[in-house]
């Protein structure tokens, strides 16, 4: 198990959930929250996986605009599931690109620090 990442992991889901009780807005909450949760779930990998990095990255991303896509194909009504709140809540229920455009700045953000310190962060 990658300690760091781990570490990584735990902060970034802190910072998730301050983001929902918290902030209530048009910019932090829908859009900083879509750019961080890439970033969680790379941590989440990365502390199970010693994949390299930039496949990790590209792995969430492709999750993450999946994810997305379903919603655009309305999958939690499709499955019956719009009266369970912890699949409305993760599934989501709204298609919005810019919600992609919010994944892929944060793999950026992944890939930018991978070029920046490289494996010797990973160590």
């Amino acid at each position: 198990m990658n300690r760091r990442a781990l570490v990584g992991f735990l902060i970034v889901l802190v910072l998730e959930v301050l983001i929902a009780v918290f902030v209530d807005d048009g910019i932090i909450r829908p859009l900083g929250g879509d750019v961080l949760v890439v970033i969680l779930l790379f941590f989440g990998v990365r502390s199970l996986s010693t994949a390299p990095t930039i496949w990790i990255a590209v792995s969430v991303l492709v999750f993450a605009w999946g994810v997305e896509f379903a919603q655009y194909f309305q999958i939690i009504y499709r499955l019956g599931w719009e009266d369970n709140a912890i699949a409305r809540t993760v599934i989501g229920t709204r298609f919005d690109p810019r919600d992609l455009v919010a994944y892929t700045l944060g793999a950026v953000i992944i890939a930018i620090a991978e070029y920046r310190w490289g494996d010797r962060y990973w160590r």
